[in-house]
């Protein structure tokens, strides 16, 4: 407990951050290890449940895939075995899991705590963050499974690993940012949690995810990747833990634009109806 109460100092230290944001910071922490323990309260595996999860959509996806329908993958980069469809599938299909996850829950997230939202001193900015964040670290576990398959199937750990962090923040700004503008919104309209899940499914069906961009007609391709950003970061997912390459540069870094456009708008339309809140709830 010593020990790590030093590392926080000496963090606070060294970033230029003020004594009111670091109680954010810490209160958020607080909020997200509280809503991943109620979220598998009373159970005997506890925590241990979204590897659990992770890993048998994981070894679904193989099974289904390399097993039964011995479905072959032919990606330049990527080896060409029984498994590897399984794996590539299950690496698009992370981040949407987590960006859906993280959304639905965050558009109602203001709604759902009411007594949090009438107490003055609560920051309320705090409250669409703490599903998102929660979803994304259950999600860690299943990459972590992803690495290991790849690594024990291939025999290749890519070095192209280290700039999952830098993916992993183009996917945080985006799921954040929606889901600071539909929980601000649902306190308002409360038929935005429907229109959400309408929506996510078409958006789902639109995104090459379970089906390879290659085969998206080469006159609507272009359009998939600079409009969705989705696309763009399941790709790139794909090209860190299979290829070892990054093949998606350009789309990747429109996808991190629009995610920081649409965090930045999202922010300001959440504090711009902020105020009304306690009044309507």
């Amino acid at each position: 407990m010593r020990v790590a109460l030093r590392k926080t100092e000496k963090l606070k230290m060294l970033l230029p951050v003020s004594d009111r944001q670091w109680a954010k910071y810490d209160l958020l922490r607080t909020l997200v290890r509280r809503d991943l323990e109620a979220r598998y309260k009373g159970s005997v595996l506890g925590n241990l449940w979204p590897l659990i999860n992770q890993l048998s959509q994981l070894l679904i996806y193989i099974y289904v895939f390399a097993i039964v329908l011995k479905v072959k993958l032919s990606l330049h980069g990527v080896p060409d075995n029984n498994f590897t469809f399984g794996l590539w599938i299950f690496a698009g299909l992370l981040p949407w899991l987590s960006f859906v996850g993280g959304l639905t829950q965050a558009a109602s997230s203001v709604i759902a705590q009411p007594n949090l939202v009438k107490k003055v001193v609560f920051p309320l900015a705090l409250l669409p963050l703490v599903p998102v964040l929660s979803t994304f670290i259950e999600s860690a576990f299943g990459l972590i499974a992803l690495i290991f398959f790849v690594a024990v199937t291939t025999h290749t750990l890519h070095t192209t690993l280290v700039l999952l962090p830098l993916v992993w923040l183009t996917q945080l700004l985006l799921t954040s940012g929606l889901g600071y503008l539909t929980a601000g919104l649902t306190v308002f309209l409360r038929d935005i949690p429907q229109t959400l899940g309408l929506v996510l499914n078409i958006w789902f069906y639109m995104t090459p995810i379970i089906y390879p961009a290659s085969s998206i007609p080469e006159a609507f391709r272009s359009w998939v990747f600079w409009l969705n950003p989705i696309a763009a970061i399941a790709e790139v997912y794909r090209d860190i833990i299979l290829v070892g390459e990054i093949k998606h540069w350009s789309e990747w870094g429109v996808a991190l634009a629009i995610s920081a456009s649409v965090f930045l708008l999202g922010l300001s339309v959440y504090k711009r109806l902020r105020p009304a809140f306690a009044d309507v709830l």
